[in-house]
């Protein structure tokens, strides 16, 4: 490919990260005393500033690639056998071949696809629309919906299920869902694509049950699959998984000599569970001595980064109550100082699972303005075996909101599945 990096390096997440921080200054400004003036978003201005950022860290990452004696081969790879593969006329040989092609957005099979954008088109359009329909339920989907609101934009999240976010935990997701509409997004749950058209001046949206929804823009956010075109896995003996992801075992797959990491492989699409697999890989491919660095998903962090954002580490409270039968659910819902001053409904929702026999904490899971940064910190925290009782003994920064963690009391049984 021409760029190296998955989505989260080539879209930028940290730009989408500090593009949803500048809208958050737009529309809170006011709240907190601010009376300067703006003409609107600068659409053009903020595209400039993502392709300069997106360019800088591929020069980053090509730097660094030089320097560890990487040499760049640009263009689509294909294998040819266990141990070659070709890079347009170029025939590569290698004792061991590592895939890491990522993931690609899923088109849908619906009438009319051809007219709505992906992820991967945002920044390609050519002025910022006034409405937006946004097709997903999962975290791209959310994010974008989130963002684009901040900016102004009038957002419609059109989803077949229930509810946002299904893999995340279910109070948590509401509350988020709940938070989404107080900042004007349309949720429009039970709604299935049936297909989309142009009148020539907008999209029209038609769901299963009949319903049709008018915007500028169709933003398709339904998943992303493994991004397999052309890598020849079926003529070099590469077993996929029922799902289409490349089968592996300890990053292995079916040839002995090729391995693959990342969103290929399935599991999270997460940035540094790819770059923690692929070190893991290394390491078996080369081994150093010293002890292997496993890749435990039990205890990763994940975040969302909406309007207010979400994150999590460990169980959902349904997954915990399958896990260890019995679990305590401590919860908190509270506006946080900096909104109270600043008058803003925003609320912060804290949730904390453990494990009733071992007083471990299984699932932490928050709502609220920095929640990525303050989640981190309980992560690490878990890794070593959090307890409840650690919570309580700790002292808190006082004002925070994660001093909230800490003092905790309340609490009730999960609810049953």
């Amino acid at each position: 490919h021409a760029l190296p990096g998955k989505i989260c390096s080539r879209c930028s997440c940290s730009w989408l990260h500090s593009l949803k921080s500048w809208s958050l200054r737009e529309t809170r400004g006011g709240s907190l005393g601010w009376q300067a003036e703006t003409g609107g978003i600068d659409w053009e201005h903020l595209k400039n500033l993502r392709k300069s950022e997106v360019s800088r860290l591929n020069q980053v990452y090509e730097r660094l690639l030089h320097e560890a004696g990487v040499e760049l081969h640009r263009g689509w790879a294909t294998l040819t056998g266990p141990n070659s593969l070709a890079v347009g006329t170029r025939a590569i040989r290698a004792r061991h071949i590592l895939l890491a092609p990522g993931g690609k957005p899923v088109r849908p099979p619906i009438s009319g696809v051809d007219l709505a954008i992906t992820s991967d088109d945002v920044f390609d359009l050519v002025s910022l629309p006034r409405n937006l329909a946004v097709v997903g339920s999962g975290y791209i989907a959310v994010e974008f919906a989130s963002i684009f609101t901040g900016l102004g934009v009038q957002v419609d999240l059109i989803y077949r299920g229930s509810r946002l976010l299904k893999d995340f935990d279910r109070e948590t997701s509401e509350f988020l869902a709940n938070e989404l509409e107080k900042a004007g997004v349309r949720l429009h749950p039970h709604s299935g694509i049936e297909s989309i058209e142009s009148d020539g001046r907008q999209r029209i949206v038609t769901t299963k049950a009949g319903r049709r929804l008018s915007a500028d823009q169709v933003l398709l956010a339904t998943g992303r699959q493994p991004n397999l075109d052309r890598l020849g896995l079926q003529a070099a003996g590469v077993h996929l998984t029922e799902s289409g992801a490349i089968q592996v075992e300890d990053h292995r797959t079916s040839v002995s000599s090729i391995w693959a990491v990342g969103d290929a492989v399935g599991g999270p699409q997460l940035t540094p569970v790819a770059l923690a697999q692929a070190m893991d890989a290394v390491g078996l491919i080369f081994p150093a001595g010293g002890a292997r660095r496993r890749v435990s998903l039990e205890h990763i962090p994940t975040a969302i980064f909406t309007s207010p954002s979400l994150a999590c580490c460990g169980m959902t409270e349904r997954v915990a109550k399958e896990r260890y039968g019995k679990v305590e659910v401590f919860r908190s819902d509270f506006r946080s100082l900096k909104d109270t001053v600043g008058s803003t409904p925003a609320r912060t929702f804290l949730k904390v699972i453990v494990d009733t026999c071992s007083d471990r904490v299984v699932g932490l899971h928050m709502v609220g303005r920095d929640a990525g940064e303050i989640v981190q910190g309980f992560a690490v925290a878990m890794q070593c075996g959090l307890t409840k009782a650690d919570l309580d003994a700790a002292v808190g920064i006082h004002p925070t909101v994660a001093e909230d963690f800490l003092s905790m009391r309340s609490w009730k049984e999960a609810e049953p599945n």
